[in-house]
């Protein structure tokens, strides 16, 4: 007011021209117009009126409305709420708040204004905006539960898994024996069905099972976890590595586990998974539907059944088969070893590597992304499961490796290791499938020379321990250099005495 007051002066009492008054206030000219063309509709001039102070100026040039407008004030939850939903944004809202109320509706910038004010009164961890139906966070509790051994009185802590949705931070718990590959894939299948749907987006801590590479830029997937993902339509977009916000609805979660399940469970004693998972599956419940403390008419199953499930994809018809991923080697023997058996692959692979999917029926191998081979999967110690088609019909990849070559080299060391070997390549169906064994066997005599193994191999066979195990104890033993047993002589018939009954007396 002081330079309103000091604009007057100058221009009704100096008489200078608004362009001149402008330089001297340092104001702009459309500025020292509008104060001077107020004063001129108020009737006010230069000196004051006596009585006149800068409250009185102001007053004067400015007058205030009769009645202040009233605006009828937004429902700010329910637009952080509907915000939530896919396709509804601020614009929209406002729209729709003004229609409803035609005459004291906020303008559009002061409608987000006080929006924002709002969304900053509340905790730091619902500052995220979750889209209904978009995302699932997961993680594992710091904190384990006893389950006792009946028998012995030991224990092992049990691993509590944790799942939040983001939008209704609708929340599934349940305990688990480790944090490894099965029980974490098991978690999100039990998850899903407990949710009876599945979310877009999955983000999970950078745990070694599901995040086999932890990167902030390009992190790489357990494969048998992206088979997951990709059986259920959904994308995992791991949390960035010490970046605690990514997971912020989880980090609440696991919070609100240990304070409602499992300190009211911190006083009972378990003695099997199933009943520790029993009793967290009575307290789930009353935990997603326990009011918020800051909107008491809403829970967790409210939202959830109002925001996340509408949104969310239903789940597959097929239930999700649990499989591992393996990087597996062709042998010269045109087989992969995954224990305790051996399965064919095409003889053209041989020595390149394979990725291998073994599920509890089925052993795959991919090539390149392209599955070359599936075999029924076995548990025989030792089983060769082979192909007819695998196995070359010239050897043109491996034509040197021949049962002619192996008893050739085997006779070059000595009788008894080509006796040996024959034995292996006569007791197989296919005798491909005992190169391996041949080649273990020869390979031995790098390491004890070819005289012991020619020694070891003649002990084996006068023992019958042919095996290659059987023959290497007997190398690193020394048994091979010990001296062979001396034969006993026969025993002298027995003499004929009345007293003697003889074989005859027990027909």
């Amino acid at each position: 007011m002081r330079k309103i007051s000091e604009i007057l002066r100058l221009h009704f009492g100096a008489h200078l021209s608004h362009r001149q008054v402008a330089a001297a206030v340092n104001l702009s000219v459309g500025g020292v117009n509008k104060y001077i063309k107020a004063a001129t509709g108020a009737g006010i001039g230069w000196p004051l009126p006596p009585g006149v102070d800068e409250t009185g100026l102001e007053n004067a040039l400015f007058p205030k409305p009769a009645t202040p407008r009233s605006y009828a004030q937004p429902d700010y939850g329910l637009i952080h709420q509907e915000l939530k939903r896919k396709g509804v944004t601020l614009a929209l809202l406002w729209e729709e708040y003004r229609e409803t109320c035609v005459g004291q509706a906020y303008k559009y910038t002061q409608f987000c204004f006080h929006y924002q004010q709002y969304r900053a009164r509340l905790k730091r961890s619902m500052r995220q905006i979750h889209r209904a139906g978009e995302k699932l966070f997961v993680d594992y509790s710091g904190d384990g539960v006893k389950i006792v051994d009946r028998e012995t009185g030991e224990f092992r802590l049990a691993q509590i898994f944790v799942a939040v949705l983001g939008a209704s931070h609708y929340t599934y718990a349940e305990a688990t024996e480790s944090q490894k590959l099965p029980d974490w894939i098991g978690s999100h299948v039990r998850a899903f069905q407990f949710f009876g749907c599945v979310p877009e987006i999955w983000v999970p801590d950078n745990l070694r099972s599901g995040v086999t590479h932890a990167s902030y830029y390009d992190p790489e997937l357990n494969p048998t976890y992206a088979n997951l993902a990709e059986h259920y339509g959904g994308v995992v977009i791991p949390a960035r590595p010490k970046k605690p916000r990514d997971k912020a609805p989880v980090e609440a979660g696991v919070l609100l586990v240990q304070r409602w399940i499992t300190a009211k469970l911190r006083n009972r004693t378990f003695f099997s998974l199933h009943e520790l998972n029993a009793a967290i599956g009575e307290l789930l419940t009353p935990l997603n539907n326990r009011p918020f403390q800051k909107n008491r008419e809403e829970t967790r199953r409210s939202l959830f059944e109002k925001l996340d499930r509408p949104a969310m994809k239903a789940l597959p018809v097929d239930a999700f088969e649990y499989a591992e991923w393996k990087k597996l080697k062709v042998h010269i023997d045109y087989h992969v070893e995954v224990p305790p058996c051996y399965y064919s692959a095409p003889h053209s692979l041989v020595g390149l590597q394979m990725d291998v999917r073994v599920s509890a029926a089925t052993v795959e191998i991919f090539h390149k992304g392209k599955r070359v081979a599936s075999h029924a999967r076995h548990f025989k110690h030792g089983h060769f499961e082979t192909v007819r088609e695998h196995m070359p019909k010239a050897h043109q990849k491996h034509m040197e490796w021949t049962p002619g070559r192996f008893l050739n080299w085997a006779a070059a060391i000595g009788t008894s290791t080509c006796k040996v070997i024959r034995h292996y390549l006569e007791e197989r169906p296919h005798p491909e499938t005992a190169y391996r064994t041949c080649l273990g066997l020869l390979h031995l005599a790098k390491k004890y020379g070819n005289d012991r193994l020619e020694a070891a191999c003649g002990r084996g066979l006068a023992m019958g321990q042919v095996r290659r195990r059987n023959i290497e104890s007997i190398l690193q033993s020394g048994l091979d250099r010990a001296p062979a047993p001396a034969t006993k002589e026969p025993s002298p018939p027995l003499p004929t005495h009345d007293n003697v009954r003889g074989p005859g007396y027990y027909h």
